[in-house]
């Protein structure tokens, strides 16, 4: 998940190659890695989640907590960005350069890491989120600089070949992280009971993020020793849109204010007691429950509420709002609010799903090959979505985009079997690939009916999954990764044209609605403890269901803008 923002002229002496053709290969290669490291960390931690659960003896909420740290960075990041640029009066990462901004980053996630350990050691849960938001405020930063430093990296005709390249490999990142994650947590046991993972040693999660805060340092390093590898700064002045600026800001205060309150709840024991006129009266956890769900729901409100909000005035009185005075924008970020949300949420909590008899009865330390099918899921259909950048005609286009996902799912099943996994329970999971490559044939590539489809493919998935169990149900819950697998792009540039001189802001604003990875999976954990955890699944109806509505709403908005 990154963005593309607004670039330097490639072709100026302010940290652009001025040779198109000369190499930075080994600039690039070390760029890859770093996108290695989003798609490895946030996969990773749908098996971290499990194991937190079980050795902290958290509830289904409380260990989803994982997420909401991760994904709030994000936003966090992302504003503190923006409203840097908005007091300053400049870009803060073109200012710095993209390469000084990667080195920042890479440091903060470094910082991160080692907070990480810290807490480790104290074997407290909370620190444990602190540190996940360290490392995830440092790829906030990296994620708003290294695709545009990517084109830099060459010739510019090339530079999407070298996005996409990040984004296959960021993919394999997710494939891959849950495995290493699994063996650095649970070792080469193929079963361990949630008895036997309470009383595990930690040193394993120390060693794990040690080597992890190592690489960041290394990476570090190696950007900002290289000599060869240009700064891509930039003095462009960023537009102005104090009322977007004190819109989010609101925004951020009254979300602060919901989850203290949630986190204020789970001070206390599951029945809360206080006094009425001299007599204790005791509220039952039932009760307790429904109130933190309503909280949930109510930062979920807010979310939604205040972009609504903001679209009224803005169509009343446009100054000062900036980028969210275009309505596709604004629709366009609550869609990707939804697409993080729902993909992190599906994955996150199905762990959960597969300790169900009907699902499996699977146990924590058995669950990783799920996983990363899941994100090897979305590793098929990105890797088959960028089959366009090669500029393939006709048959010679057939047949790779039908030859690509079938060579995914196969690196995919290999790195399983490598780490010694049973996939035989997996195989047949190939029969979703065939629905997937009908909808990548028939949405073409237009981002408006792409999404249309695909999103209508996530609402089908998740019905088939909510109206079945066993296997079908768990392989229609897998294939929300699929149908996940495209969004991201298509809901970009549907969000972002004919914004012009506001794409980059733009770009930012969406970039801060990764924010629904950190809201989402804790409601679904909330609501799973309060109906079960195959209920809970409903959620991800509604998720898709909205996606569908913005691919159909979408055109209609641009050509009323005469953007079509």
């Amino acid at each position: 998940m990154s963005a593309p923002i607004n670039l330097p002229n490639p072709s100026t002496a302010n940290g652009a190659p001025a040779n198109p053709e000369q190499s930075y290969g080994g600039a690039l290669t070390t760029l890859v890695v770093v996108f290695f490291f989003w798609g490895f960390i946030a996969a990773g931690n749908s098996v971290f989640i499990p194991f937190c659960k079980h050795f902290f003896q958290l509830d289904q909420f409380q260990s989803q907590l994982i997420d909401f740290a991760f994904y709030t960075a994000y936003y966090v990041g992302a504003l503190g960005l923006f409203g840097f640029g908005m007091w300053r009066g400049f870009d803060p990462v073109t200012h710095w350069g993209y390469k000084k901004s990667i080195v920042y980053g890479l440091l903060f996630s470094a910082i991160g890491a080692l907070v990480m350990i810290l807490a480790v050691e104290a074997k407290s849960y909370a620190a444990m989120l602190g540190g996940l938001f360290v490392v995830g405020l440092g790829f906030s930063l990296q994620q708003t600089a290294a695709n545009p430093f990517a084109i830099l990296l060459g010739d510019p005709r090339r530079g999407a070949d070298r996005v996409n390249l990040g984004g296959g490999v960021n993919s394999f990142g997710t494939a891959i992280g849950p495995l290493v994650v699994a063996f650095a947590l649970f070792g080469s046991a193929h079963s361990m009971t949630d008895y036997q993972i309470q009383s595990l040693p930690l040193e394993k999660v120390v060693t794990l993020y040690a080597g992890v805060g190592a690489l960041f340092l290394a990476a570090a390093t190696l950007f900002h020793f290289s000599k060869q590898v240009p700064s891509g700064v930039s003095r462009e002045p960023i537009e102005p849109a104090p009322r977007a600026w004190r819109h989010l800001l609101l925004m951020t205060l009254l979300l602060f204010i919901w989850f203290g309150f949630i986190f204020h709840s789970y001070q206390s024991p599951g029945a809360l007691v206080y006094a009425r006129q001299g007599e204790a009266v005791v509220v039952g956890e039932s009760q307790v429950e429904l109130l933190r769900m309503a909280l949930l729901v109510g930062a979920l409100a807010t979310v939604i509420g205040h972009l609504f909000y903001a679209r009224h005035r803005s169509r009343l009185k446009p100054d000062g709002w900036g980028a969210i005075q275009y309505p596709h924008l604004l629709l366009g970020m609550l869609a990707i609010f939804t697409y993080v949300g729902v993909e992190v949420s599906i994955v996150s909590n199905l762990s959960e799903l597969l300790k169900d008899p009907k699902f499996g009865a699977r146990q924590a330390s058995q669950i990783a090959p799920y996983i990363s099918i899941y994100w090897g899921s979305l590793m098929i259909g990105r890797w088959t979505g960028s089959l366009s950048v090669f500029n393939l005609k006709g048959t010679s286009k057939t047949i790779a985009t039908v030859l690509v996902p079938w060579l995914a799912f196969g690196v995919v099943l290999g790195i399983n079997l490598i780490a010694g996994k049973d996939m035989q329970p997996l195989y047949a999971y190939a029969i979703c690939l065939l629905v997937h490559l009908g909808a990548t044939l028939y949405g073409g590539n237009q981002p408006a009916r792409n999404l249309l489809v695909f999103a209508l493919f996530g609402v089908t998935a998740m019905l088939v999954g909510m109206t079945s169990t066993g296997t079908v149900a768990v392989y229609a819950f897998l294939s929300g990764g699929l149908a996940c697998s495209i969004m991201w792009p298509s809901i970009f540039t549907l969000a972002i044209w004919g914004l012009g001189r506001y794409a980059a802001q733009g770009s930012a604003f969406l970039v801060m609605m990764i924010l629904g990875g950190g809201i989402l999976p804790p409601l679904q954990g909330k609501l799973a403890d309060l109906v079960g955890i195959h209920s809970s699944y409903w959620m991800a109806v509604a998720a898709f269901a909205y996606l569908a509505w913005y691919a159909w709403r979408v055109p209609s908005l641009l050509k009323a803008q005469n953007l079509d």
